[in-house]
């Protein structure tokens, strides 16, 4: 993909979509208490069919879903895209009768999903995870034990279903972690909220010896890890695309705002250091949009090169909607600092995306790693 341009349909499709995050999801979410799980709200994106949407579509179409529900509602986005994020290595990797009993529950928002991957010791570093499957010889066809800990789980406690990764040893490192799917309410599993910046749920998740049989593996013993990143290269364009639904509604609320605002014997668009910075910043947006739009093509084609192309995405667009957020906070002064305003509503909301599903340093980690290999192999 060279270039980017969304069809009349789609742009169509995007401010339907946009002005029903307004005007129907919005006031489902102000309706909601910040770090829970908010089901009215869930139960509205399965009843509009938005949560099927990401089950039945490519990353391209996941991409303008969660932007355009990003500029109107971010809560409707996050509470959309955990369910996806949760759901996804079920639908991948998951067996008939594990698809069967709780994706259409996930697609109508009656089932909250949760991808449990990180650890307090594992988190960038994820081949380090520590949870450990010990086999359990009493278990009926050969089971497992989970013990130890997951932190940072989006969702978590609430959910009703986890993702959970955990090592089995079949080898070192990636190579001995296994995907399970435990419902939250097998015997060992308890958990408690974390109270974090940002609005949406996050919690710990503690495993006394929680346990899981074959019937509970996402696809084969010692194959997890894969599973994980199949998930993580899919969703972190979307990411983009989140952060770039930010990046847009704080760059139009601030054309509006510098507009009409008079200072100086004028308004704040005919400073040039205003106009200048509004340019820059929009810029910046088109630049991020152009690349999470190419990542998400070169996944729906089956490109190589994807978790190059995801990474650079993620790490462009999360730090670009930081750098928009913030110079729109600027530019609005006061204002945008009182509880309630959008733009104090998005400086929460943005930070996160450049630490969730790999930090910006991890990005470029992978980034390098990616280009360094592909550099050997041409030699």
């Amino acid at each position: 993909m060279t270039g980017f341009a969304l069809g009349v349909d789609q742009e169509e499709w995007c401010g339907q979509l946009r002005a029903l995050a307004v005007q129907r999801l919005r006031p489902l979410a102000e309706k909601g208490e910040p770090g829970r799980v908010n089901r009215p709200l869930l139960a509205a994106l399965g009843e509009l069919g938005l949560l099927e949407r990401v089950f039945a579509s490519g990353a391209l179409e996941l991409c303008l879903l969660r932007e355009s529900l990003a500029y109107g509602c971010t809560e409707a986005e996050t509470a959309l895209a955990l369910q996806g994020l949760g759901a996804y290595p079920v639908l991948r990797a998951g067996s008939e009768e594990q698809r069967e009993r709780w994706l259409p529950r996930v697609r109508t928002g009656r089932a909250v999903a949760a991808f449990a991957l990180s650890e307090p010791g594992a988190g960038s570093d994820a081949a380090a995870l520590a949870l450990a499957a010990t086999a359990d010889p009493a278990t009926a066809g050969g089971g497992w034990r989970l013990s130890g800990e997951k932190c940072w789980i989006s969702n978590a406690p609430e959910a009703d279903f986890y993702t959970v990764f955990a090592r089995t040893g079949e080898g070192p490192g990636a190579k001995g972690v296994s995907a399970f799917l435990v419902p939250a309410d097998r015997p060992g599993l308890s958990g408690a909220p974390l109270d974090m910046l940002s609005p949406h749920p996050i919690g710990s998740l503690a495993f006394d010896g929680v346990p899981v049989g074959p019937q509970d593996l996402l696809g084969e013993p010692g194959r997890g890890f894969r599973v994980a990143m199949d998930t993580l290269n899919l969703f972190r364009p979307s990411v983009g695309a989140f952060a770039v639904g930010m990046a847009r509604a704080a760059l139009d609320a601030t054309l509006a705002y510098t507009a009409d605002r008079t200072a100086f014997g004028g308004t704040l668009s005919d400073l040039q250091a205003v106009a200048h910075r509004v340019a820059e910043m929009a810029t910046r947006t088109e630049a991020a949009r152009l690349l999470v739009y190419a990542a998400a093509g070169a996944y729906d084609r089956g490109a190589g090169d994807v978790p190059r192309r995801a990474a650079m995405a993620k790490l462009l667009a999360t730090e670009t909607a930081q750098y928009v957020v913030d110079h729109a906070v600027q530019l609005h002064g006061a204002v945008a600092l009182q509880r309630g305003h959008l733009l104090e509503h998005l400086y929460r909301e943005v930070r996160a995306p450049r630490i969730y599903e790999g930090a910006s340093e991890v990005q470029r980690t992978i980034i390098a790693k990616e280009l360094y290999g592909a550099a050997v192999a041409g030699r």
